[in-house]
């Protein structure tokens, strides 16, 4: 994929990204094929030879106990075990609402020809929980909490060595099985195969740094995984009455995750372009996660004016961003227009900060315009629509003689006995 700053119909650029988003990552894809390779091969010896590598941990048992456990949660101070079961009230609560929307189906299609499908849980899905810049106490409610809302049976989260205690308090609030202090790629690796410590799931979910994407991808196929996650991105959409300082505000705060992440402004209105531009430039002067935020405004920030609400449109679903703030005259009316984005954030009293943190939209999201094809984490993430059917002599005398004939005409005689039979046996 390239920059987002080609040539595009009505639009101009008040700024432009002077990096690319997507680097070369033939040394992350080598490093993480011979993590894969040992971990397969070696188990546990391998994965505390990384955790000593790349963690400097040199923890003798993974797993968390249960005291080990106890012990985080009684560390956390109450305001925040508050706010984390706040979060978790309110994800399950949405994630609850999405599910009951998911049923079972039963349906005549013709007289006797009976389908249907149901909707099964994932029986072991693993979780990476990232330890990160900072400790990120939402991380774990937002894969962990819609799991067990679609009635997983084990879920087991992996998270750094290293990682804030607080973050084994947020994995056991949130309903994790098993916990283990395994982080990078060297997680994914136990997940996806198995080790004599780590039971081996059937789906893995959740973000982290390159090499744990990378290892996603390369562990996919007999492992699910939910997405290919690259860093944050926020855009927003505005018009004339967008305030310059709140969404200099919005872009500072996705832009403090990652030097990597993507911001941008989509407006109509030259005045406001210029004035976000200089209010970005004046917030960076006293905002205490400058280096980063500078870094990510530098080097991926973008300002696009567009000549109508139609470029605007345009130009927004060609970026696909992961999160997507309308700040426009008529937000709900300019919303329905969208098509392509992680989560939307309609008005300006929306912000992507809630949804981060604790509102209840999930904030695991598509990134690099994969909101072209689909959407984030969420409950259906982990369950499987599986199909049936049954038939009745009566849709059997429906059903068999077309497929006989096709299996027929395409040369596939073993098909077309399998469908003539069951005919047969009616008429005799």
């Amino acid at each position: 994929m390239t920059q987002f700053s080609e040539a595009f119909t009505g639009v101009t650029f008040i700024k432009k990204p002077s990096r690319n988003a997507v680097s070369d990552n033939a040394a992350v894809e080598q490093t993480v094929a011979e993590i894969l390779s040992a971990v397969h091969e070696k188990g546990d010896a391998a994965v505390r030879e990384y955790s000593r590598k790349f963690d400097q941990s040199d923890i003798a048992i993974f797993e968390v106990s249960k005291d080990e456990r106890h012990a985080a949660l009684a560390a956390l101070d109450p305001q925040s075990c508050a706010d984390t079961q706040f979060a978790i009230d309110n994800v399950r609560a949405f994630a609850e609402a999405q599910f009951a929307t998911m049923l079972p189906l039963e349906v005549e299609t013709l007289p006797g020809v009976h389908m249907g499908h149901r909707v099964i849980p994932i029986e072991r899905v693993g979780c990476y929980v990232p330890g990160g810049r900072y400790p990120l106490l939402s991380a774990p409610v937002m894969t962990i909490v819609p799991a067990k809302v679609a009635g997983v049976k084990e879920v087991i989260a992996c998270l750094p060595p290293n990682a804030h205690s607080a973050m084994i308090a947020g994995c056991h609030l949130s309903g994790a099985d098993r916990i283990f202090r395994i982080g990078g790629a060297q997680a994914i690796a136990a997940m996806a195969f198995g080790t004599s410590t780590v039971p081996r799931v059937d789906k893995i979910v959740g973000p982290g740094n390159a090499f744990v994407n990378e290892a996603k991808r390369q562990v996919f196929g007999p492992i699910g995984i939910d997405q290919l996650a690259g860093p944050s991105e926020i855009y927003v959409l505005a018009d004339e009455t967008g305030n310059a300082e709140m969404i200099a505000t919005d872009l500072l705060a996705q832009a403090e995750h990652d030097v990597r992440t993507r911001v941008g402004l989509i407006t109509t209105d030259a005045l406001l372009a210029k004035a976000v531009e200089a209010g970005v430039t004046r917030q960076l002067t006293d905002l205490s996660t400058a280096e980063t935020a500078g870094a990510a405004w530098c080097d991926y920030g973008e300002i696009a004016l567009c000549e109508d609400e139609a470029a605007m449109i345009a130009y927004s679903d060609y970026i696909a961003a992961e999160h997507l703030q309308v700040h426009t005259a008529d937000a709900h009316g300019l919303a329905n227009k969208l098509r392509n984005y992680g989560s939307l954030f309609i008005g300006e009293l929306a912000s992507v900060v809630y949804s981060d943190k604790c509102s209840g939209t999930n904030h695991t999201l598509p990134t690099m315009a994969a909101g072209r094809y689909t959407g984030g984490l969420w409950v259906g993430t982990y369950v499987k629509i599986a199909t049936h059917q049954w038939l009745t002599p009566q849709g059997v005398r429906q059903v068999a003689p077309p497929a006989a004939r096709q299996a027929a005409t395409e040369g596939m005689e073993g098909h077309r006995r399998a469908a003539q039979m069951r005919l047969d046996r009616l008429s005799s």
